[in-house]
C-alpha cells in the first residue's frame, strides 16, 4: 500500500459485473477530476487465443480438464503484483491491451485474441485504477491485497453470474451456449480454489441477488434486471462507515448484519457513489500530501 500512489483493485469472475462497477468508477474520477491509469486483467493473461487453445488440448491430453483463464497458472500474476508494487512506489508502470474483437482490433491495431505491446503509465496520474480476475490473489508467489489500498468484490450469485456470462458471451462474442456451458464447466476447479478465496481478502463486496427464478440459467431468456434484484454489500471493516446516512439516503434499504447493508438492486449505482467518492477523495487527498 502506498499514500503516494493509491492503487484500487475491482475483482470478479466472468460475467460478475465488473464492467459496470468500473463504468461508476469513471463517473466519480470524472467529476472529482481525478486522473487514473486503468488496466485490465485480461492484459496479464499468460496466453493469446490461440496459444490458450493449443494449451487446454496439451492439458486435456494429459487428464487435466480444469485449466481455464481462471487459473493461477494462466495469469502472469507475477508481473500484476510488480506492477501494483512499482505504481506504489514510483507512480509509473506499464500495461497493454488484450483484443477481444474485432472492434477492439481497429482500435489497436492488432488481430483479435492477440496482445498489444507493453507501453508505459502516463506520469500525472491520481492513482491506479485495476478491474478483473485476479486483483486480490494471495498464493505461495503473490499478495495482491498487501499492496491495494481499496480491494472491491463483485460477486452475483452464481446462477445469475451464469446467466449474464451466457448472455454475454452469445450477444458480444457470438459463442453458442453449450461453448459457453463448456467454459463454465471447466472453470469450476478454479473458481473455487483461485476466485472465490478472493472475496474475504476485499474490503467491500458487492453480491447481487436476483428476487425471480433463476434456478435454470441455460436457459434464462433475460438477464434479471436490477429491478428484479437485492443487493447485499458487505464491509469487511464497518468501523467509521455511516450506516444511517447510507440508509437515509437509499429508500427501501435496511442492514442485515453488523458489517452488511441490503438495497434494491435499482440503487447499485447510487449506493457506489455514496460509498466510493469519499474514500477516492481521501486517499488522493493523502496521496497529494504525501
Amino acid at each position: 500500500m502506498s499514500k503516494k500512489h493509491p492503487i484500487i483493485s475491482v475483482t470478479g469472475s466472468s460475467g460478475a459485473g465488473t464492467t459496470t462497477v468500473k463504468s461508476t468508477f469513471d463517473q466519480i474520477f470524472r467529476r472529482e477530476g481525478i486522473v487514473p491509469v486503468s488496466i485490465e486483467g485480461d492484459a496479464f493473461h499468460r496466453y493469446g487465443r490461440d496459444a490458450m487453445k493449443a494449451e487446454l488440448e496439451a492439458r486435456k491430453a494429459v487428464g487435466d480438464e480444469t485449466f481455464s483463464h481462471f487459473s493461477y497458472e494462466a495469469n502472469e500474476l507475477e508481473k500484476l503484483e510488480e506492477v501494483f508494487r512499482i505504481y506504489g512506489e514510483t507512480g509509473e508502470g506499464e500495461t497493454r491491451h488484450y483484443i477481444h474483437d474485432e472492434d477492439e482490433a481497429k482500435r489497436y491495431g492488432a488481430s483479435p485474441g492477440t496482445f498489444t505491446g507493453w507501453a508505459p503509465f502516463d506520469k500525472s496520474s491520481d492513482l491506479l485504477f485495476y478491474e478483473g480476475l485476479h486483483g486480490a490473489v494471495v498464493n505461495d508467489t503473490v499478495n495482491l491485497p498487501s499492496l491495494a489500498d481499496l480491494k472491491i468484490g463483485v460477486v452475483p450469485v452464481t446462477n445469475l453470474e451464469w446467466i449474464q456470462k451466457i448472455h454475454r458471451d452469445k450477444d458480444r462474442r457470438g459463442y453458442t451456449t453449450e461453448a459457453v456451458t463448456d467454459t463454465i464447466l471447466r472453470r469450476m476447479h478454479a473458481y473455487v480454489h483461485c476466485i472465490c478465496p478472493q472475496f474475504t481478502e476485499t474490503d467491500i463486496n458487492f453480491q447481487r441477488v436476483p428476487v425471480v427464478d433463476t434456478s435454470n440459467p441455460f436457459i434464462a431468456r433475460w438477464i434479471p434486471t436490477p429491478d428484479e434484484s437485492l443487493v447485499v454489500i458487505r464491509f469487511k471493516n464497518p468501523r467509521g462507515i455511516d450506516f444511517p446516512y447510507l440508509r437515509s439516503m437509499i429508500h427501501d434499504s435496511w442492514m442485515t448484519r453488523a458489517n452488511s447493508i441490503v438495497i434494491p438492486g435499482g440503487k447499485m449505482d447510487l449506493a457506489m457513489q455514496l460509498i466510493f467518492t469519499p474514500m477516492i477523495l481521501r486517499l488522493v487527498h493523502e496521496s497529494r500530501r504525501a
